[in-house]
């Protein structure tokens, strides 16, 4: 659990340290905003999206924690290859990469921890995994922050041959680690469900593509609510994630170490806060009787965030918008763990992988891709200027919320339906 949470941890890093490079990398290459939110947001999303569910249906099947170790394996040498770019068409397939191996994670850690936990419990068990995605994106501004300073003082260095900027010598220091860690979590996890994972028998009763569609078609009462809501809520948070750096760089001129120094511990304390307060919310609504407490967690934490964003536009000093910032990220982080266990109570174990996957799949593709597209296109409208940078976000994120808040309510009562007949799938 605690591995696979530092697996999560070093995941964001690898993904969020993109958003604070903005700045040199639109210098060095000449991209717009539109092509960096696609380099930060769509590219990610591509394989994150279409390789997950593939990568699931092993997770089903085999060894979890050898399907995890390969891809934080991967996804570490692929932001390592983001350094060695020289173009956007480099740096897009590099960030193409990095999302294919991300895709191994969460579905295969889901499944774990639904193998490991009762349902009373299941809400913080996903809020601490969920934790590490915080903690990844507050270190990522922190030390990505730092790194920059360091290497930018001595300028452009030479390495084999080859000439590296700032900006690509911090990929290669951030994404490096993750394959020691690779190895490491391959000696120490092991499969909890080892002893079946040979049997003919429990292979074969494994559910097929077929059988999954037809279980969600027969669930599409709780799943497109579901999918759908937690979706646009993920817009609302990978919109914040993705631009507020250039947001409190353009806008109060920050150099990338004081915005990184702010959301560091805005994503630390505000998000990683947010997303436990989140599980443990869920847990005691469920043990007060409320059960359809996945939806209505996600339904507050999309709420609480609409004021702060809907302000920030017009926030006038640096520390007004810190605190709004501190604010959206608190409730923005809110349906992480509640997403998630929609899915393992509803999922049966043999598909709650592949369910998994392709939740984060849809989650990603849209939630992440379309948002930072989006604020990156509504950026370049509005030359990303000091007002314009703060519209986008507030018009993307903002929107997301409260449309996720209407999508999401038409789940409570399937949800609760769901609960009370406990019917076998």
């Amino acid at each position: 659990m605690v591995l696979c949470m530092v697996a999560y941890i070093f995941s964001f890093i690898d993904r969020q340290i993109m958003a604070l490079l903005i700045g040199p990398i639109q210098a060095d290459m000449g991209i717009s905003d539109t092509q960096f939110g696609l380099l930060h947001g769509f590219a990610f999303a591509i394989f994150y999206a279409t390789m997950g569910i593939p990568i699931a249906a092993l997770s089903d099947r085999t060894s979890r924690p050898l399907i995890i170790a390969a891809g934080v394996a991967f996804w570490s040498l692929a932001t390592v290859a983001c350094g060695f770019a020289r173009g956007f068409a480099q740096l897009f397939a590099a960030r193409v990469c990095v999302g294919a191996g991300e895709a191994a994670l969460s579905p295969a850690t889901y499944s774990l921890i639904s193998d490991l936990f009762p349902r009373e419990k299941l809400g913080r068990a996903v809020a601490v995994y969920s934790l590490g995605s915080f903690l990844g994106a507050g270190v990522a501004f922190l030390l990505g922050g730092w790194v920059i300073g360091a290497v930018s003082a001595g300028g452009v260095r030479s390495w084999m041959g080859m000439s590296f900027a700032a900006w690509q010598i911090t990929f290669i220091i951030v994404g490096a680690p993750g394959i020691l860690l690779a190895l490491v979590m391959l000696a120490l996890i092991g499969e909890p469900r080892a002893q079946t994972l040979g049997n003919g028998a429990a292979a074969r009763a494994v559910p097929s593509v077929i059988d999954m569609a037809r279980f969600l078609a027969r669930e599409k009462a709780i799943f497109v609510p579901h999918m759908a809501g937690y979706t646009l809520a993920a817009m609302t948070l990978f919109s914040l994630l993705s631009w507020s750096p250039a947001y409190l760089m353009r806008v109060f001129a920050l150099t990338p170490g004081e915005s990184g120094l702010r959301l560091g511990w805005i994503a630390i304390f505000a998000a990683g806060g947010g997303v436990l307060a989140s599980g443990a919310l869920m847990d005691r609504l469920t043990r007060s009787g409320r059960t359809d407490a996945p939806f209505r967690a996600g339904i507050i934490g999309a709420l609480g965030a609409i004021a702060p964003l809907a302000l920030l536009p017009w926030a006038s000093t640096v520390d007004q918008a810190t605190v709004l910032l501190t604010a959206a990220f608190f409730f923005a982080s809110f349906p992480m763990p509640p997403s998630t266990a929609v899915m393992q109570i509803v999922a049966p174990p043999t598909m709650r992988s592949r369910v998994s996957a392709l939740f984060l799949g849809v989650n990603s593709l849209i939630g992440m891709g379309l948002s930072s597209a989006l604020v990156g296109i509504a950026n370049d409208h509005w030359s990303g200027g000091a007002l314009g940078t703060g519209l986008s976000l507030a018009m993307v994120a903002g929107g997301a919320a409260i449309l996720a808040v209407l999508v999401l309510s038409l789940g409570l009562a399937p949800f609760r339906r769901f609960v009370a007949a406990e019917r076998p799938v």
